[in-house]
């Protein structure tokens, strides 16, 4: 099996071509989980599949570390066009068909990827209460079916203990205000147009260096409210920097675009020896 790894500020992932490979889908999860483990193999956040698509180029599977199945991954999508475009799948601008819908990919330069992100098709405070205290928190999901998302603002953010914030963060995942669970991130406005945030991913059970369809549901609450321009607004992860893009009409949001880097950190094939199908 040929295999790809990629990052994107941070947020790493295994991708295969499954047009060629043809492992069938029922087996899929159990590759991801196998493969994403960092101790015993590859190791990744997430496992890109790509497959053929009657409506797009291509079509991207994602699965989470687990081996959960994922709606989509905004970090992943800008890592799959680059994919895409390496390997004649299609060109500059491309269409990637996702479980939460079309996503449309664009080259900026040779590391550089935008993606148009999944339209909001959820967008409404749902203030929620951990250990007796009611935190401000809005809820978001992208696409339809769509990518659960908690934002939730905080205060010194970067001071926070790591695992006060890791046990928060937790037990937001799980709350029961979230149905599907929820990807919680948590943010603070440092500047003008200017975010630190930090993600817990559902999936990976645990904070990730960096999460696009995350930052684009931040940028998206706070522009609505009036907090951020909606124009170029710099969201600096653990893995580095984000920008995002939001076009709206009132508080309809017509366009969402994710721009940050792409690092393909290397190619071969997997030997995995734990690994049969």
């Amino acid at each position: 099996m040929k295999f790809w790894k990629m990052n994107g500020a941070g947020n790493d992932f295994i991708i295969i071509n499954n047009i060629e490979e043809k492992i069938p889908q029922e087996h899929l999860s159990r590759v991801a989980a196998t493969l994403c483990e960092r101790h015993l193999s590859i190791g990744a956040d997430g496992f890109m599949v790509v497959e053929a698509s009657s409506q797009a180029d291509y079509r991207m599977l994602f699965y989470n570390s687990d081996g959960s199945m994922g709606e989509m991954c905004g970090n992943g999508a800008r890592c799959i066009a680059r994919y895409g475009y390496e390997n004649g799948l299609a060109g500059d601008v491309q269409r990637i068909e996702t479980t939460a819908g079309i996503v449309i990919g664009e080259r900026k330069s040779r590391r550089l990827y935008r993606v148009r992100l999944n339209d909001p098709s959820v967008v409404e405070r749902r203030d929620i209460e951990v250990d007796g205290k009611v935190y401000e928190c809005y809820y978001v999901e992208l696409g339809n079916p769509g990518i659960p998302h908690a934002v939730v603002p905080m205060t010194q953010l970067k001071e926070i203990p790591g695992s006060e914030l890791f046990a928060l963060g937790r037990k937001m995942r799980y709350h029961e205000k979230f149905p599907k669970g929820a990807n919680v991130n948590f943010f603070e406005i440092i500047g003008e147009d200017h975010l630190y945030e930090r993600t817990w991913e559902r999936g990976v059970e645990d904070f990730t260096y960096a999460c696009g369809t995350g930052t684009g549901s931040v940028v998206t609450v706070l522009t609505l409210l009036g907090k951020v321009s909606g124009k170029n607004v710099k969201v600096d992860m653990a893995g580095g920097q984000l920008v995002i893009d939001v076009e709206h009409t009132g508080d309809h949001v017509d366009n969402l675009y994710l721009t940050g880097p792409t690092n393909i950190v290397c190619k071969g094939e997997v030997t995995d020896e734990e690994l049969t199908l």
